[in-house]
């Protein structure tokens, strides 16, 4: 578990209420026997590998953001891709200038993957983790920049599920500071990459998919969060 004595009381707030809401959201799917992952996969006929579902991806025309599920890893059932695109990002953030930069047809073409989610057999996270570019043919965008987007991630419609629209935005807020820790240490596996392989272009590198991982259990992180605040109350 993360410290969480260095997390500001507001965002421990904010992560309290996340917690909750992704509780609700997979409890009133449980109430009709859904899971997130089931709903989301609701209609779409066979489940292959490496196709992403819903077809199309999921996507946000307002917040712009984006996310899809597929599956191609062992030990996981499958696991979300979440992105946010230029026109939901904070003002100010473009691509980073790496060697091998090229410029987007369009200018909301260029996406950032934020984070992606684990799902086991039964349609609950048990991971999050980071992925090099390539992977999900993201541009780059510098760690710092990627948590500055974390907090315009929202997906606010109900296609193809509103439980597993609102469970994706919380799931990013409930572990928001493991979140950033992950994106930070990616920035540092790549670096480091580099600097091993000089010759190589590290964004494009087939033996770097996953770039950095760390459990997410919901229950254990909404209990350290609660056990976290009561002891500041009780500080007080």
């Amino acid at each position: 578990m993360i410290d969480l004595s260095q997390v500001t009381t507001e965002r421990l707030n904010k992560m309290l209420t996340a917690g909750h809401e992704v509780e609700n959201c997979q409890r009133v799917l449980s109430k009709v026997g859904e899971n997130i992952v089931a709903d989301v996969l609701r209609g779409c006929g066979t489940f292959y590998q490496m196709n992403h579902y819903p077809d199309g991806d999921v996507y946000d025309h307002e917040t712009h953001g984006q996310y899809y599920y597929h599956a191609h890893r062992d030990g996981e059932h499958g696991h979300f891709h979440l992105f946010l695109r230029p026109k939901g990002m904070p003002s100010g953030i473009k691509p980073a200038a790496v060697e091998d930069f090229e410029e987007p047809k369009a200018k909301n073409d260029a996406l950032s993957h934020l984070i992606a989610i684990s799902m086991d057999e039964f349609g609950h996270p048990k991971a999050l983790f980071t992925t090099n570019r390539w992977v999900t043919a993201e541009y780059w965008y510098e760690c710092e920049d990627v948590i500055r987007m974390l907090d315009h991630f929202e997906i606010d419609h109900a296609s193809p599920s509103w439980p597993a629209n609102r469970w994706m935005g919380a799931m990013v807020q409930l572990f928001y500071p493991q979140i950033c820790d992950l994106l930070r240490l990616r920035d540092h596996v790549v670096a480091d990459w580099k600097e091993q392989n000089p010759k190589e272009n590290v964004f494009e590198c087939r033996d770097l998919d996953v770039t950095s991982e760390l459990e997410g259990h919901i229950s254990l992180q909404i209990t350290a969060i609660e056990q976290e605040l009561e002891a500041r109350k009780t500080e007080k």
